[in-house]
């Protein structure tokens, strides 16, 4: 894997190349017992898979790698194997020019933003997005221009590709047209996922997409997690011929699939059986205060005190540990306030309202001496100091979460920055009722599916996918809230809230059965078990 984080001409080049295991894996799943077929590689590398190719014995017809890297391209040309071509070029560009067509596709192409594509580059894989009949954006990573590119270039009659990509391709949302043309182009798809980071030294999660067409008119998806590469080597292929999942068109996201068929169906259904609706119903939700440097304008007291900006600082919770329960209270905030928190967000006027008052106008000074004034979203401001967006909202959503994400009554009236996303009610919505509702297991579950998890186990949700998490919303719930509140500033674990709450909240008042109850708890279970597993 290519991991591009910062612009050196070594990450540039990529580092961080497919394991043994994985190579021979993808290959003997492609060409499985055939011998004639015509294979790419469109990211060679220094050759990783044609060595395999050569050391597996594998027959086939010819074998075309392309490697941008010069001195990379060179190690590749140097493994001896017959009827192969090794072009030094870059891939977008091949894929637009060549009239070659391909049966198997392979390889682990590179991670590389769209910013750090030359503007030939950036063409070329747009000029591939077009003739695929999808859109082109400037958050788009390498690895989906190859992606389908290399499905473009298979035969007609059919063709597979086997590629290493990073897991963000089952959730992200600028792969979701992607993940919308696989399941069109193919008529079967596994996903391979490891326990094991397979690159521990990135924290980079990966799967392996392998994908078939065979003008079957099926669409079928499958998924697979084993401990770690290793365990490639006594996979049977033969397990990866008949996937049994029907492909959900209008699914967002790929982590679906890591369910039963049934636990598949009951979420499908379930909101329409049930005529249960989405968050976004009741609430707007919105991302915090984007400060520009939160270091700079979210200060503890003793900052305050040291430069007299009580005028200026504002109640604020900006971290997750900073908030004990469902519901961030003033006495909450004061305990904030009097430890070291940053429980202080500094909200300055124009400088006509800052020369009299000589602490602003010293911290604002030292701010300056740091280069605050310069970052991006200061600099482009009247005034570097002045944070735009400044509205308290009703709730408070956590961004990033463990255990569980919390939507929280934001009682205190307290401002918080872009660590956290600001919940807005809709008219006559019940503040009460709704974060009441929000705590039962089929909420939870959804928070799995509609969100994306990072490296360490973390959940995250954008306000857009917060707002499809589905909410069995009733008026009664709020007389749940002080319990709800009380067990979890007890530190009640979480299954032991949910015991209580489920019974009212998806029982009483929208007439789940016992089974489904029991079936939403599970799928929550099974979905955060396996994210919290890649934290440890």
């Amino acid at each position: 894997m290519k991991l591009i984080t910062q612009a050196s001409a070594e990450k540039l080049r990529g580092g961080f190349y497919t394991p043994a295991p994985i190579a021979e894996f993808v290959l003997r799943w492609g060409i499985n017992g055939s011998s004639d077929y015509d294979i790419l590689e469109p990211s060679c590398g220094d050759g990783v898979f044609l060595a395999q190719l050569a050391e597996g014995g594998f027959a086939y017809n010819s074998v075309t790698a392309v490697e941008l890297d010069e001195t990379e391209a060179a190690k590749a040309d140097q493994i001896v194997l017959p009827n192969k071509q090794v072009l030094n070029t870059d891939f977008h560009t091949y894929c637009n020019n060549t009239h070659k067509r391909f049966d198997l596709v392979i390889g682990n192409p590179p991670y590389i933003r769209y910013q750090f594509f030359d503007k030939t580059q950036q063409a070329e894989a747009g000029d591939i997005f077009i003739k695929a009949g999808l859109t082109y954006s400037k958050l788009t990573n390498a690895w989906v221009s190859f992606v389908v590119g290399a499905s473009l270039l298979l035969k007609d009659k059919g063709g597979k590709i086997g590629f290493v990509l990073p897991a963000e391709i089952l959730q992200v949302s600028f792969a979701q047209q992607l993940r919308q043309f696989l399941a069109s182009f193919y008529n079967k798809i596994n996903i391979i996922s490891f326990e094991k980071l397979v690159f521990p030294d990135i924290q980079q999660e990966v799967v392996l997409l392998l994908c078939e067409k065979n003008n079957s008119g099926l669409h079928n998806i499958e998924h697979i997690e084993l401990r770690d590469a290793a365990a490639l080597q006594t996979l049977d292929v033969a397990r990866l011929k008949s996937p049994q999942k029907k492909i959900d068109f209008k699914s967002n996201k790929w982590t679906f699939y890591f369910l039963e068929q049934e636990e598949i169906d009951f979420l499908e259904h379930i909101a329409c059986d049930r005529n249960i609706p989405t968050l976004g119903k009741f609430a707007r939700v919105e991302v915090g205060i984007t400060t520009g440097s939160n270091d700079f304008f979210t200060v503890p007291l003793q900052t305050v005190e040291e430069y007299n900006l009580h005028t200026y600082a504002k109640p604020m919770v900006g971290r997750s540990v900073q908030v004990n329960s469902v519901v961030f209270t003033d006495d909450d905030w004061l305990k904030n306030k009097n430890s070291a928190a940053r429980a202080h967000l500094l909200v300055f006027q124009g400088n006509e309202d800052l020369v009299k008052e000589t602490g602003a106008a010293r911290y604002i000074a030292q701010g300056e001496a740091l280069g605050i004034h310069k970052g991006y979203k200061t600099s482009i401001r009247d005034s570097w100091f002045v944070v735009p967006s400044l509205k308290v909202s009703d709730a408070l959503f956590i961004r990033r979460n463990n255990l569980y994400p919390r939507l929280i009554i934001n009682e205190a009236g307290a401002y918080t920055t872009d660590t956290m996303h600001r919940v807005f009610l809709k008219p006559n919505v019940d503040i009460q009722a709704l974060t009441a509702s929000y705590y039962n297991s089929l909420s939870l579950a959804f928070s799995e599916v509609c969100g994306r998890s990072h490296g360490g186990g973390v959940l995250e949700l954008m306000p857009n996918e917060a707002e499809r998490i589905l909410l069995p919303y009733s008026d009664k719930n709020a007389a749940l809230l002080p319990r709800i509140d009380e067990l979890i500033r007890e530190k009640t674990p979480i299954d032991e809230v949910l015991k209580i709450t489920n019974q009212t909240i998806l029982k009483d008042h929208f007439g789940l059965t016992g089974k489904e109850i029991g079936l939403a708890h599970s799928i929550w279970k099974k979905l955060s078990s396996r994210r919290l597993n890649r934290g440890k």
